[in-house]
C-alpha cells in the first residue's frame, strides 16, 4: 500500500472517531487485505478500511468530559448490549445476591426401607440456569432423603424451565430424564462429573444419584396439600449475569426479565431513572432481540448506572462483563493480542437481519496512562464483519493517543464454576405451604 493511501484511510478513520462526519462512506475499492483483529499499534494507527452504513459513537472520561462524539443522540438498534440494561434492573431489584429457588414438593409418603416416595413429585421454581447438573444434583438430594422411587407422577410448575428451553413440557421430560441414571443422557453424565470434579466434590463421584418415577411426566401446579421435601437455589444473580453477559444468552435474559415485570415495566423504569421522553428508548425483548431503540447517549447512561450499582455492592464491571481476550464468549477473540488481551471490558450486540444488519460494543477501555475510558460505538445497515472491525480500530486508536493498552486487574474463574455454586436445603419433613397460582406462572 502507498502512503497516500495509508493517509487517506487513516484520515477517514479519524473522522470517525472525532465526530467530523457521521459516516465513513467508500468511493472505491481498498487495496489492502483485512487486517487481524489485533494488529500492533503501529498498524492500528496506519490500516483501517472505510465504512459503509450509520454509526453513533461516544467516548468519555470517568468523570464525564467528552473524549469523542458522532450522531450520540441518534436511534440505534442496541441489540444485545440491551442486556447490559436487563442487568442494571435485575441488580437494582433483586440484588447481586439473589438466588433463583427450585422447590421440590410431594402429596405421598416416604418409605425409607423400600426407598419408595408413595405419591407424585412436584417441582417448581423459574431458575434460568437450571441445567443437567442441577437435575442431577437433585437426584442426590432426594437419595439423601432416603427416596429412590417415586410411584407416582413427575409434575413439574409451568413456569419451570431447564436447559436454557422456554417450554415447560420439554423441561419436564429432560428433568424426568435426567433423574433416573438409567435414562440419563451421557451429556448430563458430563456436566455432573464436570462441575463435581471442579468443585473438587470427589466424594459426591463415588454414588451415582438416582430416581426412578414410575409414572408420567406433565405439567401442572403444585398440589394445596404438597409438603416441601427440599429447596435447591441456585448460584448468586451476579454469577448468572457474568455468564450470561459472556454468551449473550438470550433465554436467560429475557427470563430474568419476566422476572422483573417483561419489557415495558423495564423500560418505564429507565425513562424513570434517566429522565428519557418515551420516545427516546424502546425495548421489544430484554434480550435485545428485534427491533430496539437507543442513542449512544442513553446506553452511556445506562452503562455508568450499571458501574456505580456494581460498585456498591464492592463489585466491578469484570465480574458480570466479558473480559475481551481472556474470557470465553462473544469477546474471546476480539482485542486477543497480546498488548490488547484483557484492556478491554464491554458487552457486544449483534443482529444480522434486523434493521440491515446492526452491531454495538459498549463498555469500558483501559489505557497505558492508567486512564480508564467509557464508550458507547453503535452500527446499523452494513457488513457486521466490518462494523466489528471498525469498533476495534476506534477503541484501539483511542488507546494509542493515551500510550496504548493496559489491561485491567482480573483474576478469570471458569465460568461453570460461576452455575456451580448451587445451594440445598432440605426440608426434613416440615410443611410448607405450596407457592401461589401467580408465582406458579
Amino acid at each position: 500500500m502507498t502512503m497516500s493511501w495509508k493517509r487517506r484511510i487513516l484520515a477517514a478513520v479519524c473522522y470517525t472517531i472525532f465526530g467530523l462526519c457521521p459516516v465513513v462512506l467508500a468511493q472505491e475499492p481498498v487495496p489492502s487485505p483485512s487486517p487481524s483483529p489485533s494488529p500492533s499499534p503501529a498498524e492500528a494507527n496506519e490500516t483501517a478500511r472505510p465504512l459503509y452504513g450509520y454509526q453513533g459513537v461516544l467516548v468519555e472520561t470517568l468523570d464525564g468530559k467528552l473524549v469523542s462524539s458522532q450522531a450520540e443522540n441518534d436511534q440505534f438498534n442496541p441489540a444485545s448490549t440491551l442486556k447490559l440494561a436487563t442487568a442494571l434492573i435485575a441488580l437494582q431489584t433483586l440484588g447481586p445476591s439473589h438466588r433463583f429457588a427450585t422447590g421440590v414438593w410431594t402429596d405421598g409418603t416416604v418409605d425409607k426401607t423400600t426407598g419408595v416416595l408413595t405419591g407424585n413429585l412436584y417441582i417448581s421454581g423459574r431458575d434460568p440456569s437450571f441445567h443437567y447438573e442441577h437435575a442431577v444434583l437433585l437426584a442426590r438430594e432426594l437419595n439423601t432423603l432416603g427416596i429412590k422411587e417415586v410411584s407416582g407422577n413427575l409434575i413439574v410448575a409451568p413456569g419451570f424451565t431447564m436447559n436454557f428451553s422456554p417450554s415447560a413440557t420439554r423441561s419436564g421430560g429432560a428433568l424426568f430424564d435426567t433423574l433416573n441414571s438409567n435414562l440419563r443422557y451421557a451429556e448430563a453424565v458430563r456436566a455432573w462429573m464436570y462441575e463435581r470434579t471442579l468443585l473438587n466434590d470427589r466424594a459426591s463421584l463415588e454414588k451415582i444419584p438416582s430416581v426412578a418415577v414410575t409414572g408420567e411426566v406433565s405439567v401442572g401446579p403444585v398440589a394445596p396439600a404438597a409438603k416441601l421435601l427440599l429447596t435447591q437455589r441456585s448460584s448468586p444473580l451476579v454469577d448468572i449475569l457474568k455468564v450470561l453477559l459472556c454468551y449473550s444468552n438470550n433465554f436467560m435474559a429475557d427470563r430474568i426479565g419476566e422476572a422483573l415485570g417483561g419489557p415495558e415495566a423495564v423500560r418505564q423504569r429507565l425513562i424513570a431513572e434517566f429522565g428519557l421522553t418515551q420516545d427516546e428508548l424502546k425495548i421489544s425483548h430484554l434480550s435485545g432481540l428485534g427491533v430496539n431503540r437507543a442513542s449512544p447517549r442513553t446506553m452511556m447512561k445506562v452503562y455508568r448506572a450499571l458501574r456505580t450499582e456494581l460498585k456498591n455492592a464492592g463489585l466491578t464491571p469484570a465480574a458480570i462483563m466479558p473480559v475481551a481476550g481472556i474470557d470465553p464468549g462473544t469477546l474471546e477473540d476480539r482485542f486477543a493480542g497480546t498488548q490488547w488481551r484483557g484492556s478491554v471490558i464491554a458487552k457486544t450486540g449483534t443482529l444480522l437481519r434486523t434493521d440491515g444488519g446492526a452491531s454495538s460494543l459498549v463498555g469500558q477501555m483501559r489505557a497505558a496512562n492508567g486512564e480508564v475510558l467509557l464508550f458507547v460505538i453503535m452500527n446499523q445497515r452494513g457488513s457486521i464483519s466490518r462494523f466489528r472491525e471498525n469498533q476495534d480500530y476506534l477503541v484501539m486508536l483511542v488507546q494509542n493517543t493515551r500510550g496504548g493498552p493496559k489491561p485491567f486487574e482480573y483474576k478469570p474463574l471458569m465460568l461453570t464454576m460461576k452455575l456451580s455454586q448451587t445451594e440445598s436445603t432440605l426440608a426434613a419433613g416440615e410443611e410448607f405451604e405450596p407457592p401461589s397460582k401467580s408465582q406458579q406462572h
